[in-house]
């Protein structure tokens, strides 16, 4: 009984906007899962590597050399590689959002078109409802879409960071060994 209240608005919001909305509810929980997934990584699994490779680097003899220093960049990098390895995907993700729903409202509109033709009863307010509903995906792509986008700038921005942080801690950590 609870369930069912529960479940009826998004039954009936599932029913207005067609199944398009289905498709961006599944591209939805992709983009939040990933978005979770990334969170998890840099909270706990980055943190753990970052602090293995200065480690790592600050256990070496040699840190002054060519081959020295072109190791740390190639191990800095491949970390900082591992930190944003998804951002294309979730890219392509935030990028398909606005596309399925713009898909949404031109099925639904031609929906909308074909029941006006067949009735003939050229009602103003059967039509607005019409495209009230055929708007519907529109409006989901685009708020799963801003949603994703400002992840995707802060996943950027900690990015950056983190570049710069692990860079700072590798060259402090031989401060630290010939101090």
């Amino acid at each position: 009984m609870l369930i069912e209240q529960w479940l009826e608005p998004l039954q009936r919001l599932l029913e207005a906007g067609g199944s398009v909305l289905v498709v961006l509810a599944v591209l939805a929980v992709v983009l939040f899962s990933m978005a979770l997934e990334r969170w998890w990584y840099y909270r706990v699994t980055w943190r753990m590597a970052r602090r293995s490779l200065v480690k790592r680097w600050a256990a070496r003899e040699d840190h002054r050399s060519w081959s020295a220093r072109t190791l740390r960049q190639v191990w800095a990098d491949e970390l900082i590689m591992r930190l944003r390895r998804p951002l294309p995907w979730l890219k392509l993700l935030v990028a398909l959002c606005p596309l399925f729903g713009l898909l949404g409202t031109v099925t639904g509109m031609i929906t909308v078109f074909d029941s006006l033709t067949l009735s003939e009863t050229h009602q103003a307010r059967a039509m607005a409802d019409g495209v009230a509903r055929a708007t519907l995906p529109t409006l989901t792509g685009m708020a799963v879409a801003v949603v994703g986008l400002l992840f995707i700038s802060r996943l950027e921005h900690v990015i950056r960071r983190e570049d710069q942080r692990l860079h700072d801690r590798l060259a402090r950590a031989v401060e630290d060994t010939h101090a």
